[in-house]
């Protein structure tokens, strides 16, 4: 393996070196890591001499963070991190587990507290977890982890560096080159490698691909409640349409969306798809076979599909939450609501109603029946058979017994029920 390079002089000329450059912005999340992990296989298939990892990022998902970390740590090429603005939360943990950290005049490291999703501070479990990430990160380099431990606990007092009690560290590239979380500064990409010795290396930038970009934007966790909202709530709108419409198309384009995202961020694999088809293709046989299991089998699968993509059970049960939530509301909103006021909801919703005003008869009320009396063939407990005028008639008592060859009279009908009362002899 090469040495590492601190612009010292080297057995290998400055030209047949290699120097690839990865670009770490924006939120970190699953489909980064899974970017970071393709690139550091490329340099080391392309036997680069150094990784240059450019650092600007207002942090994001732990678990994301270290698998980030696990990659930096497996590789033999020395990596260096060059904070070209702020490392912060996450970024502050990745930057630690480089080999070297430069740092940008006016650059910032720090405040890497763990929270969850709703802002709150995550529970203590994750919490010494993470504290102990940060510590092990900041000594595997030899630096002192009282200020990574600051970064990540209110609790650790600092005020000399703006961080007393309740507030978090961050360092600025002064402060970080003063106690050593930053082995130097450097105003850009080509001054840094610079000092580094490498200024004759041939530069490979790493770049995201249209596919990498649309993978982290569809994995982003703001995003996937979205995705998962318009698909189910397509697919509730195409139910109230004849035919298959837009709606339908724009549901499932939405989780078609989901898995692909998923799938190129190395996150879902074909078994997750797979159970979605599976799933789909129980509930579209649940309308041709009654029963209801087959339906609730295929919803199932589909939401176990969802879980085996996501590989997150937390999120991805807040995300459906939130897309049932979204539709339900949306459900309401449209029958009661938009279904009212505008003429593309009415060709949606059947308004039709069977009213008698309209010639529609479901039974017909035989009021003429009121006030005439007849026997009781059968017995009353308290419905049974009548005879009035040689017709046989299935009556109700109200709710008295009545013996077979009673007088009775009927009091009452309504549609199909007939109401009578016993005639009491004087």
């Amino acid at each position: 393996m090469l040495s590492f390079f601190t612009g010292t002089g080297s057995t290998l000329s400055d030209s047949a070196k290699k120097v690839y450059v990865i670009p770490l912005e924006d939120t970190v999340e699953k489909g980064l890591s899974e970017f970071i992990k393709r690139s550091v296989k490329e340099a080391e298939a392309q036997q680069v001499d150094h990784i240059l990892l450019e650092i600007n990022t207002p942090g994001g998902a732990v678990d994301a963070a270290m698998e980030i970390a696990d990659t930096l740590r497996a590789t033999d090429i020395p990596v260096t991190a060059f904070i070209n603005r702020r490392a912060l939360s996450a970024g502050a943990y990745i930057a630690l587990n480089a080999d070297q950290i430069y740092i940008v005049p006016g650059g910032k490291i720090g405040s890497a507290a763990v929270i969850d999703l709703e802002g709150n501070a995550a529970d203590k479990k994750v919490e010494s977890l993470w504290l102990s990430e940060m510590k092990e990160a900041a000594e595997q380099n030899g630096r002192d982890p009282k200020y990574a431990l600051a970064m990540a606990d209110k609790e650790i007092d600092l005020p000399e560096y703006g961080a007393g009690k309740g507030n978090l560290l961050t360092l600025d590239s002064k402060q970080a080159l003063e106690v050593g979380y930053a082995e130097g500064s450097a105003a850009d990409r080509a001054q840094l490698i610079k000092k580094l010795g490498l200024q004759n290396a041939e530069i490979i930038q790493g770049k995201e691909s249209f596919a990498d970009k649309l993978a982290r934007f569809i994995t982003h966790p703001v995003i996937v409640p979205i995705l998962l909202s318009i698909g189910s709530l397509g697919l509730i709108v195409e139910l109230y349409s004849p035919g298959f419409g837009l709606p339908g198309t724009m549901g499932i384009a939405s989780l078609l969306l989901f898995f692909y995202g998923h799938l190129v961020a190395g996150l879902a694999g074909m078994e997750a798809i797979i159970l979605f088809i599976v799933g789909i293709i129980l509930i579209i046989v649940e309308f041709f076979i009654a029963g209801g299991i087959i339906g609730i089998l295929g919803f199932g699968s589909i939401i176990m599909s969802l879980y085996i993509a996501s590989g997150n059970f937390i999120h991805m049960t807040i995300s459906l939450l939130i897309a049932a939530l979204v539709s339900i509301t949306a459900s309401i909103l449209i029958v009661k609501v938009f279904g009212k006021r505008m003429k593309i909801f009415k060709k949606l919703i059947l308004r039709d109603a069977t009213t008698t005003e309209s010639g529609y008869v479901s039974n017909i009320t035989r009021h003429e029946l009121i006030g005439k009396t007849g026997v009781a063939i059968t017995t009353l407990r308290p419905s049974g058979t009548v005879a009035i005028d040689d017709e046989r008639l299935d009556v109700v008592t109200e709710g008295s017994y009545i013996a077979t060859g009673q007088h009775v009279k009927i009091i009452k009908v309504e549609g199909s029920r007939i109401v009578v009362r016993e005639i009491k002899k004087d």
